[in-house]
């Protein structure tokens, strides 16, 4: 069994025993998460990089809901999703600064010789899995059409 599910299970366990109500919650639901992802493809063991993603995923998913709830005037509801949003990413790479974003787009841009948005695919080929987990693909885009556009 690979090492961070291993770790999800453990501290599962450890929530349950101080009655951590929040994380709990939110490590059975990346744990079902996992589980249906191992189910759901071929029947074989995720490795880390598989539960990475899904764990990814699930930040994501926790992002948009809070985002949603607080456009709808549900803040308790956004506030209970930035709570689980927060459990997850302690278990997911530190987040790419700016600055790194920007050095890493711009290092992509010089290498694939890119010029103008018909190479914006080009770039983000190169730049994709430099920043897997690490920063969000429409931030990556973003960035990608910033340095493109100019």
């Amino acid at each position: 069994m690979n090492e961070l599910k291993e770790r999800l299970r453990a501290d599962l366990t450890d929530a349950m025993r101080s009655r951590d109500e929040v994380r709990k919650r939110t490590l059975r639901m990346a744990l079902a998460s996992i589980t249906n992802e191992a189910v759901s493809g071929s029947a074989h063991e995720l490795t880390d990089d598989d539960v990475l993603k899904v764990l990814t995923r699930e930040a994501k998913k926790r992002r948009e809901a809070a985002e949603a709830f607080e456009a709808a005037g549900r803040a308790d509801q956004a506030e209970a999703e930035r709570a689980e949003g927060d459990v997850l990413a302690g278990y997911l790479p530190a987040q790419l600064s700016d600055d790194e974003l920007v050095g890493l787009v711009a290092a992509a841009i010089t290498e694939t010789g890119a010029a103008g948005m018909p190479g914006m695919g080009k770039v983000m080929k190169a730049v994709t899995p430099q920043v897997a987990g690490r920063a969000d693909g429409s931030r990556v885009a973003a960035e990608v059409r910033r340095q493109l556009g100019a």
